[in-house]
């Protein structure tokens, strides 16, 4: 394992994505080599710009736009196909989620103790800003179900924090476009054969609200039981 691609999708997140950058570039990697992938979803504000004037500054990063929104799922798809990474992660480009993190979840799997690893906002609380109510309830209601259709024993199946060597994505074919890509990619990578060893670690969270750009709603929910049933039952990976 020589390098960890971070694959950033981004939708209008001119207010955080300069400061989610300032973060992860100097971040511990566990001594792998950084690789930075920025994802514009045709954003309507300054973001590509953003993006463009970052990657200007550090050779390290690399910025893709679509030219028509399609979605977190299509992101990513385009971020995996151009990473060049030996393991992968997905960072969201608001400021949820702590890339810190990265050196606690990179561990498992250099120390080959995993094949892929989440980062689990339910672990540790203490870390954790609390979810909304509802938001809490609703990922814990889809990780069981995820659970129960793929057969492991995850706590948070919806968590953005994805660690995965590129050897295993590249034989996922994932298909959604939106927030489903979630569960779809669990569900494909369980069904991988071998079965690779999963490992949760706990991670902070700091919840951020929809005035303060929350993307994600009650339809992407339903969509997600929709896609756990589907592609555990009826898809191959």
């Amino acid at each position: 394992m020589d390098k960890l691609s971070v694959i950033i999708p981004c939708y209008n997140e001119e207010q955080t994505l300069a400061d989610v950058i300032a973060q992860v570039a100097p971040v511990d990697t566990a001594g792998l080599a950084l690789e930075i992938v920025i994802v514009d979803d045709c954003s309507s504000d300054a973001s590509y710009q953003i993006a463009q004037d970052l990657a200007a500054q550090d050779s390290r990063i690399q910025v893709f736009h679509h030219t028509v929104n399609q979605g977190k799922g299509a992101a990513l798809r385009t971020g995996f196909a151009s990473a060049s990474g030996d393991l992968i992660i997905v960072q969201d480009a608001d400021m949820e989620y702590d890339p810190n993190d990265y050196a606690k979840l990179l561990r498992p799997i250099l120390d080959g103790e995993a094949d892929v690893v989440y980062g689990s906002r339910f672990l540790d609380r203490s870390a954790t800003e609390a979810h909304y109510l509802v938001h809490g309830l609703a990922n814990r209601f889809l990780t069981t179900f995820s659970n129960l259709m793929s057969g492991l024993k995850l706590t948070d199946m919806e968590t953005c924090y994805k660690l995965i060597p590129k050897t295993l994505l590249d034989q996922v074919e994932t298909q959604e476009n939106r927030f489903g890509i979630e569960p779809e990619m669990t569900a494909k990578l369980a069904k991988l054969s071998p079965k690779p060893r999963f490992v949760e670690r706990p991670i902070s969270y700091d919840n951020r609200s929809y005035e303060e750009g929350k993307k994600i709603g009650w339809k992407d929910g339903v969509s997600a039981i929709r896609c756990i049933l589907q592609y555990n039952l009826f898809s191959k990976s």
